[in-house]
Formats: C-alpha cells, sequence, structure tokens
C-alpha cells in the first residue's frame, strides 16, 4: 500500500518510532508483544496491536531532511528518555517470558502495582520503555 493510502487509514493516536534498525528492531513487535506486521522493509514497518492501534518504526537515516531531528539521533544512549509507552490488554506473564526468551531486558518483573494494572515493565533493542499489562479480573 503507498504510504499516502496508509497514512488514510490511521485514527486515534499512533505510535511511530525511530529506530537504528528497522529488521533488527522488529523481533521485540512482533515475537514479545506480538503485533502484527502489516509491512516492513529497510527503512519502515507498520505494526498493528490488538483493537487496531498502529505503530511504526523509521529508520534514523528517514529523517536526514530534518536536521534538528537527525542531530539528536547521534546521541549515544537508549531512546525515549523519559517517556513509557504504556499497552493494556496484553498478557505481562507471557510478555516478560517471551522477552527474557529473546534476550530482551526487562526492567520490572511482572507483578500488580497499586494502580490496579498486573503489568511488567521492559525495553526493545533500542532503549524505548514499555509497560504492558492487564486490569485483574
Amino acid at each position: 500500500m503507498p504510504a499516502p493510502e496508509f497514512a488514510r487509514t490511521l485514527t486515534g493516536l499512533t505510535v511511530n518510532l525511530l529506530v537504528r534498525d528497522v529488521a533488527g528492531s522488529l523481533p521485540f513487535y512482533t515475537e514479545v508483544l506480538e503485533l502484527r506486521l502489516l509491512y516492513g522493509d529497510e527503512d519502515f514497518a507498520a505494526l498493528e496491536g490488538p483493537g487496531g492501534w498502529h505503530m511504526m518504526l523509521h529508520a534514523d537515516h528517514t529523517l536526514d531532511h530534518s536536521p534538528v531531528e537527525t542531530a539528536r539521533l547521534l546521541e549515544p544512549g537508549k531512546r525515549g528518555t523519559g517517556a513509557e509507552i504504556r499497552i493494556l490488554g496484553l498478557n505481562p506473564d507471557e510478555v516478560e517470558a517471551r522477552a527474557r526468551a529473546h534476550g530482551f531486558t526487562v526492567n520490572v518483573a511482572t507483578q500488580t502495582f497499586p494502580h490496579g494494572w498486573r503489568e511488567c515493565r521492559l525495553e526493545d533493542a533500542n532503549g524505548y520503555m514499555f509497560a504492558v499489562g492487564v486490569l485483574p479480573s
């Protein structure tokens, strides 16, 4: 699907992450979070989560036209410091097990928090932080 056509399908909140390597980043999203890969190439990937929300990955070099953003990408370290992407509806025990099996960092093991979610907190290969969980029954 051409990019302009895909863009017209998006509604609500869509997460777009800049990554060093799209192919190297995909296992976290497809195997750990089990998002559905709609499209992927060396520059871009489009994924769909439960309930129809979307996440996109863009390779760093796709922003070469934007020097302010490109300069920020040159900073060493983890991406997205200070942001945590929260996904409700994924079984945190299963997500944590898959993350560990694939060698991803689990920052906080699955537990039930005072705010009511049973969740785990982990990060992808770029250092983006995720909290995934469910509301206990």
